[in-house]
């Protein structure tokens, strides 16, 4: 059997201010062209399909399109919820998908949903996890010794009556860990991601019983552990951090138990996503211009701040998404100890310093009148002052 592991689409999703549903429509037909021509049987999608639980019109419609030419081609989809998505509304008509090949799992129900196939060398069983909260699963095992998601995960999993001497594949949508490597963030995940602690941490042992585990939660791709362990990442760039990765899928051929071969094949997006750095004069150069439409993140190391900078680059890379500086004014500001910043500092000296720092200039009257107002309301200063 031959399968293709996606996850984190985020379909719906905005990166500074813009629409990305474009760029996925392109990379999602790309996907489908993938399909065809490699004849894969079926595809996985390891969570977090929408950007939002609310998804946006267009979004849900560029989904059920997407999902509606898989079926045709035809091929089987199996699918769980990420926490980004919303489990009703991805749920809803999955017992009617089922007849076309479509199977959905978007809540944990206190049993791992399985779906068997048959190929040449027997059964292949994928296992269902879609994303789940350590108490999802004690409400279901409140006998079961259950503190932290791996406690959680593993309890699931050993109630789930698995056959080892058969091939098992799981889709799982957290954050799963090695014994020493550190895992790498794609950089546009949520906050609550990037700062997980202990508790929220899976060790990949737990799916020790899988032949395949196909990973989504994080967006940069990766094997954690074992290469049969991985994440998918994202199928689009989505943050700064990310212009220098080269965004794949794992096609993945099984053959007989222990036999899985993978193969990351490149996406090419519609936009590529790029930094650039230089002065103004530099990068704006006819001759230093290349490739316009791409996504471009700004640095700019002129010492002087540019008036209507974002217009000026806008009229050569239209879809500039972000300027900011590096200059001697910005090393200043890094290099100043943070510990003795507000040491016998009024908030009033603190902002005209920071202000002067970056734009050689004193702040206006009105300018520091609105910025102790805003301080006033989140509690910088105090409301009687």
């Amino acid at each position: 059997m031959k399968f293709i592991h996606l996850s984190d689409l985020h379909i719906g999703k905005s990166v500074k201010d813009f629409s990305m549903i474009e760029d996925q429509r392109f990379i999602l037909n790309q996907i489908i062209n993938i399909v065809i021509k490699e004849k894969v049987d079926a595809v996985l999608i390891s969570g977090d399909v929408y950007d939002r639980t609310i998804p946006s019109e267009e979004a849900v419609r560029l989904f059920d399109d997407f999902i509606y030419k898989l079926s045709e081609i035809p091929t089987k989809i199996l699918l769980i919820s990420g926490n980004h998505d919303s489990d009703e509304r991805l749920n809803f008509g999955s017992r009617l998908f089922v007849n076309k090949g479509v199977y959905f799992c978007t809540k944990y129900n206190g049993s791992l949903y399985k779906q068997t196939f048959e190929d040449e060398y027997g059964p292949i069983n994928f296992y269902l996890l879609p994303f789940v909260k350590a108490s999802q699963i004690k409400h279901f095992y409140p006998e079961s010794d259950i503190e932290t998601y791996d406690q959680a995960v593993r309890v699931a999993l050993n109630n789930a009556d698995i056959n080892i001497t058969e091939r098992n594949v799981i889709l799982a949508h957290q954050f799963v860990a090695g014994k020493s490597e550190e895992i790498m963030l794609g950089g546009s995940e949520s906050p609550a991601v990037a700062n997980v602690g202990l508790v929220e941490r899976i060790g990949y042992d737990c799916f020790n019983d899988f032949d395949y585990v196909a990973l989504g939660h994080i967006h940069k791709a990766q094997k954690i552990g074992r290469e049969e362990v991985r994440y998918a990442g994202t199928p689009l760039k989505y943050h700064v951090d990310e212009v220098n990765d080269e965004k794949s899928i794992p096609i993945v051929s099984m053959g007989d138990k222990g036999d899985v071969s993978i193969e990351l094949k490149t996406l090419k997006p519609l936009h590529d996503m790029r930094a650039i750095k230089g002065t103004m004069k530099q990068l704006l150069d006819e001759k230093n211009v290349v490739n316009p439409d791409d996504y471009i993140f700004v640095t700019l190391t002129d010492e002087d701040v540019i008036n209507d900078a974002m217009t000026i680059f806008r009229q050569t890379y239209p879809n500039t998404m972000q300027i900011r500086y590096e200059n001697s004014h910005t090393k200043e500001i890094e290099m100043v100890d943070p510990s003795k910043i507000t040491e016998m500092r009024s908030f009033p000296e603190l902002i005209s310093d920071f202000y002067y720092q970056m734009y050689q200039i004193d702040i206006s009257d009105e300018e520091m009148a609105i910025m102790n107002q805003v301080a006033r309301k989140v509690g910088i200063i105090d409301e009687t002052n």
